[in-house]
């Protein structure tokens, strides 16, 4: 019913003047959780500003001079001039198929290893969490450490050529994994598999315990072996997972350079040389910042591009609601 005031002016019913302050403060709950969202995400955006933003732009910029590290006249504008000499460098292409060839083997290996060792570490057994430890321990080892370590085994006097002689009762022969052109960089391969399989393993271990029980109760009761729960329960229930795993491994592969220069550097004749290698040598032993500018550029285009394709390959599924 509607009401009139004493001077004659309308008055509202109630349910629009509670209907009225329920948006009021629907809208001022949202003003007030989209400042304390900016307030959270500022430091974060001021980091990723700092330290990838900027280096990407002051890199772009200076893929078109012919800055040097240390020079006697000052920069000048170059052009395309670097992206030329890119172009037309051998050095630079032999780097990045050595980088999709290690890319290629690691990632499928290392994601399928990680989520068996995941789903072994998952069971409700005795000792399950001193092997996630024991898995897990080289990933928070440094990489030169490692690098080091892995040097002396794959030494032809090392463990490695040792072991293969007393399991092949003497026949086998002594190889130098490092210096042979054949083996350099599937040494290098499985060394890095073993160094951060670790990682992706705690990952995958954390998508399994998020999957409910009830799904694989349902799938045991309707008569599904344990293969069947995994490719009808496990692997979907595990996409997004893979998603994260998969790319973020690519990433990594592609980074790759503390074990090759440590253990080959980039031999021997460029069987280990890799693109961040070769940023490294020209921008810093060569001292050539505007062409290292320059490789800095593709190759993050290169990565960036591949890592999108992989996400729209892959389907990631968002949740509702």
């Amino acid at each position: 019913m509607v009401q009139v005031s004493d001077e004659g002016g309308f008055t509202p019913p109630f349910f629009l003047v509670k209907g009225g302050d329920l948006v009021a403060k629907m809208h001022y709950e949202k003003k007030r959780g989209l400042k304390y969202a900016l307030i959270f995400i500022l430091p974060g955006l001021i980091l990723l500003g700092i330290f990838m933003i900027y280096p990407f732009f002051s890199a772009f910029y200076l893929s078109f001079t012919n800055t040097r590290l240390i020079a006697r006249s000052p920069a000048k504008f170059v052009g395309l001039a670097n992206y030329e000499r890119l172009i037309n460098d051998e050095l630079f292409w032999q780097s990045l198929r050595n980088n999709f060839v290690f890319v290629l083997v690691v990632v499928p290996v290392q994601t399928a290893l990680a989520l068996i060792l995941a789903m072994l570490v998952n069971q409700r057994l005795k000792l399950t969490k001193l092997f996630r430890t024991i898995y897990f321990l080289p990933t928070v080892t440094a990489m030169v450490v490692v690098s080091v370590i892995w040097t002396f085994l794959y030494n032809p006097e090392g463990l490695i050529n040792g072991f293969m002689e007393m399991l092949t009762l003497g026949r086998w022969e002594t190889i130098s994994f490092l210096t042979n052109p054949n083996w350099a960089l599937p040494a290098i391969m499985l060394m890095s598999i073993w160094q951060g399989v670790g990682f992706q393993m705690l990952i995958f271990l954390a998508g399994l315990q998020e999957i409910p029980v009830t799904l694989y109760e349902a799938a045991r009761i309707d008569g599904a072996n344990k293969w069947k729960q995994f490719w009808k329960i496990t692997l979907p229930q595990l996409k997004n997972t893979t998603v994260f795993v998969v790319i973020s491994t690519t990433i990594l592969a592609f980074r790759l350079f503390t074990q090759v220069k440590v253990m080959t550097n980039g031999g021997p004749s460029g069987a280990t040389y890799t693109v961040v290698l070769h940023l490294y040598n020209q921008g810093y032993q060569r001292q050539y910042i505007g062409y290292a500018s320059a490789i800095t550029v593709v190759f993050f285009l290169i990565v960036l591009a591949i890592s999108i394709i992989q996400r729209k390959i892959l389907g990631e599924e968002r949740e509702v609601g």
